[in-house]
Order: structure tokens, then C-alpha cells, then sequence
């Protein structure tokens, strides 16, 4: 049942859409609403039931810890992780129950998380724009989209208030592909499946069909989608139909932690919750991939 309900996303996005225009419509005189008592209920009704189908995602079923490896080569943080806590980025929507976003460490010439100003920063300010993503294990590419334009950094406080309000909305009615932006899925052909999101324009090295080995690299790391800053997500699912896919628990058996915590992030840092995977970075801490290589020997 919850994947027949996630599955119906786009209609509780424009349910609640339609509902939310006839309340402010009506408020503001724009509108005029049949004179009746039943009206006000349905429209709250339709709005409460929007709601509740969108925040409905499935949920996988019972299963192991999946042991892949890392997609990033050298050293590297993590924020929205597991290894904080579950779900990592605040929702089951769209297989993302344990998805990881990893970047860079940052240096002095990083740009700041947020600041004041207009303009973002360009995404070539970022050390992490541009660094390849590795295939964490063998499988198919079922879908590849590398079309969409990197855009700047949401890093200044209106960019960032426009994406958390008005660009968070369109891209959800859009769909899975505006929030993902340029995106890689791979099937593994053991119920699982992996999703590389927010890839730099025409990076992508296969296509749909490939057969790939773990290790092998899929594309580079850009800043399109929803994504405030260029960045790796990832993300292992049990569908590679986005909209009614469950996330599934993930584990990198080949990064080594430092203890070490990124100086942009260490105010963000806090102790794990009891839901997080202990075997997953932390957020803010540094880490590190011992193998260097594009692909397995």
C-alpha cells in the first residue's frame, strides 16, 4: 500500500497545490468560492490528504547491512549521513532513507556554508566540483541523465531561503529527475540498486545498457538538482523507480575514519543518534580511501 500511495506523488503534489490556491484565493478575494458549508472541509480534507501521501514512502524489507565501495577516491567529509543518524537526510521519500552526501574537506578558499549576498558562488570555487565518482559495485545502467546545467551555489541567505521555499516545490512537482538533477542508476542485479545524483553536465562516462565494474568511473561531480553546493549523493534503494523505491541500509567497507573534523562543519557536529550506522562516517569527519585506483586489479 505505501508504494501505491508514493507511487501517486505528482497527484498529492497538485492536490495540494490546487487546495492551497482556492484557501489563499478565497482569502484574497480573487476567488469566488460557492457559498457553502461544505467547501471549507473539503478543501481541508484535500490538503490533509495531499499531505499525508506525500510524506507516505515505502519501506524496505528485512535486510543485511550492504558492504559496497566508497565512490570517492582520497579524502573526503560527509553531511546527511547515516552514520548520524537514520533516516540521514529526514525522509524515506524517494529511496532515500540512507543516502550520503559527501564533499571535499574544505580549505581557506572554500566558500563559506551561507553568507550575505545575492549571488551564490560559482561551482568551480568548490574543490569537490569536477572530482570523479566510482562505481561502489558491479552492475547495469538503467537510467543516465547528464543533460542539466550546473548552477550556482545556494550559499547566501536569499538563494538558500529560495530553495528551501519556491525551487524545493517546483522541483518536487517536477519530479525525481529535477530533484536529482544529472543522475546515474546502476542495478546490481541482487535487489539492490544505486543512485549517483547531482553530476557536472555531459560528465557521465556510460550509458544506459553499460555493463560496469565496481570502481569504475560513471562521471564527475557537479552541482545539479537541488543541491546547495557541488557534492556527491548517493543513495542504495531496493527499485530503480525512484517514486515508490525504499532506501536499504549502506555501508563503505573501504573508508578509513580520521577523527579529524572539517573546520566549515565542526559547529554543525554533534554525537551520532542511536539509529546511525556505526560502520558510516559521521557528520563533518574526515575520511579517507586507501585504494587509489579507477578500478579493482
Amino acid at each position: 500500500m505505501r508504494r501505491i500511495i508514493a507511487g501517486l506523488r505528482p497527484l498529492w503534489g497538485l492536490l495540494l497545490v490546487v487546495g492551497l490556491a482556492v484557501v489563499v484565493g478565497d482569502l484574497a478575494g480573487l476567488l469566488t468560492v460557492p457559498d457553502s458549508i461544505w467547501w471549507v472541509p473539503s478543501v481541508i480534507g484535500a490538503v490533509g490528504l495531499s499531505a499525508v501521501g506525500l510524506v507516505t514512502a515505502p519501506r524496505a524489507k528485512p535486510h543485511d547491512l550492504q558492504l559496497m565501495s566508497c565512490p570517492v577516491r582520497g579524502e573526503w567529509t560527509s553531511v546527511n549521513t547515516p552514520g548520524q543518524r537514520l533516516p540521514s537526510h529526514g525522509t524515506r521519500a524517494l529511496g532515500q532513507w540512507c543516502a550520503v552526501d559527501v564533499l571535499r574537506p574544505s580549505t581557506d578558499a572554500t566558500p563559506p556554508l551561507v553568507r550575505w549576498g545575492l549571488r551564490g558562488s560559482a561551482p568551480t570555487d568548490y574543490e569537490s566540483f569536477g572530482e570523479p565518482i566510482h562505481a561502489m559495485a558491479t552492475g547495469t545502467v538503467v537510467r543516465c541523465r547528464s543533460g542539466a546545467g550546473d548552477h550556482r551555489a545556494r550559499n547566501t541567505w536569499p538563494t538558500r531561503l529560495m530553495m528551501l521555499t519556491v525551487e524545493a516545490v517546483l522541483r518536487s512537482l517536477f519530479g525525481p529527475s529535477a530533484l536529482l538533477g544529472n543522475h546515474i542508476i546502476v542495478d546490481h542485479g541482487d535487489g539492490t540498486v544505486a543512485a549517483y545524483a547531482h553530476l557536472r553536465r555531459g560528465s557521465a562516462t556510460v550509458e544506459v545498457g553499460d555493463r560496469i565494474r565496481v570502481g569504475e568511473v560513471l562521471g564527475r561531480i557537479g552541482n545539479s538538482g537541488s543541491s546547495s553546493e557541488p557534492h556527491l549523493h548517493v543513495q542504495l534503494m531496493d527499485s530503480s523507480r525512484l517514486r515508490v523505491a525504499a532506501g536499504m541500509k549502506l555501508a563503505w567497507h573501504d573508508v578509513i575514519l580520521t577523527g579529524e573534523l572539517d573546520a566549515r562543519l565542526a559547529e554543525a557536529v554533534s554525537e551520532p543518534e542511536k539509529s546511525a550506522i556505526k560502520d558510516m562516517p559521521p557528520m563533518g569527519e574526515v575520511f579517507t580511501t586507501p585504494w587509489m585506483g579507477e578500478s579493482p586489479s
